[in-house]
């Protein structure tokens, strides 16, 4: 699977011309209507900001429960925080019941509140305050850094993908000015007991956004997407790349042309390394609260119809979250 893992030169496209472009953007076109998973290298993100967020993320997963249950989300539901092991169901997002996830995590939203939001559901949800933690030194300059790296990034990967889909290459910046992104750094702890029938250290599910950027740890094994033939394949971590797959709301965009790819991430077997801990990091590419996602008359036949009924960003994303941690 590593050798056929399509990677994409993202320096390369942004410094070509306009054909180049074009040809390029048919390979991606074809590469999101396949498995909606790719690599981004020549991605511009500098890996002094990628180095210090994935220090500070390990060292803080190395405290001690009781200091990281001070950064802790007040409530169940609430979006942002720390999340501590086995309080959420991914596979519950799609309406399968199953045993909690062996995962922890924090979680950081938007920087900033777009001037003139008054929406009370966004401001409760999507822009509600990151609870920070107190160690280690340094934690949230390094986070803050690192996400807006990867809003810029996401943004960039998008222009990319409208020129896949022959739209201006602007088409998609007005949905995302003023983007509800959220940063997930997680952790997968070593297991010193077998898991529950079923329990996945992440159950099968698709993203709910327009894209996800993913940094998995090198050498890492557990993450797998179903192919079109309906089997779990490996994803496999390139060096240097991120990991981006396609979400919810760009199937909806595209009438399902793009392919919003189930994905999990399993126990590894004893001989890949058992149940040794395991860190990402995930960036979630939301648009707008109030973007409406209606699909994209470049992806209808003549005569055919949607497939989905428009939705608006926010509140499909909030609905989406909290039925994982019921």
């Amino acid at each position: 699977m590593a050798a056929q893992f399509p990677v994409f030169d993202l320096g390369r496209f942004e410094k070509a011309d306009a054909g180049e472009r074009q040809r390029l953007g048919v390979e991606v076109d074809a590469i999101c209507r396949s498995t909606g998973f790719l690599a981004i290298a020549n991605h511009g993100v500098p890996q002094q900001v990628i180095d210090a967020v994935w220090s500070k993320a390990h060292d803080f997963f190395d405290l001690s429960p009781d200091e990281k249950q001070k950064a802790k989300a007040p409530y169940k539901g609430y979006p942002y925080g720390y999340l501590g092991p086995e309080l959420e169901a991914l596979a519950k997002s799609r309406d399968v019941d199953s045993p909690p996830d062996l995962k922890e995590s924090f979680n950081g939203g938007p920087l900033s509140v777009p001037a003139g939001m008054t929406d009370e559901q966004a401001l409760a949800f999507c822009y509600a305050a990151t609870i920070w933690p107190d160690e280690p030194d340094g934690f949230v300059p390094a986070w803050k850094a690192y996400y807006s790296a990867l809003e810029d990034l996401a943004a960039r990967i998008m222009r990319l993908f409208a020129v896949g889909l022959k739209l201006p290459e602007d088409y998609f910046d007005a949905f995302i000015d003023a983007p509800i992104s959220a940063l997930r750094a997680l952790n997968y702890p070593e297991q010193t007991t077998p898991p529950k029938p079923g329990q996945l250290r992440a159950g099968a599910h698709t993203d709910y956004g327009s894209l996800t950027i993913l940094l998995p740890q090198e050498g890492s094994k557990g993450l797998e997407l179903i192919t079109p033939d309906g089997n779990w394949t490996p994803v496999p971590p390139v060096p240097g790349a991120f990991v981006i797959n396609i979400g919810d709301l760009m199937a909806l965009w595209t009438n399902d042309r793009w392919v919003s790819t189930m994905h999990r991430v399993v126990n590894p077997s004893p001989e890949d390394g058992g149940m040794a801990r395991r860190q990402s990091l995930a960036f979630f590419h939301q648009p707008n609260w109030n973007a409406e996602i209606v699909c994209l008359e470049q992806c209808l036949a003549p005569g055919e119809a949607p497939k989905y009924a428009p939705v608006r960003s926010g509140p499909y994303l909030m609905s989406k979250f909290q039925a994982t941690t019921k």
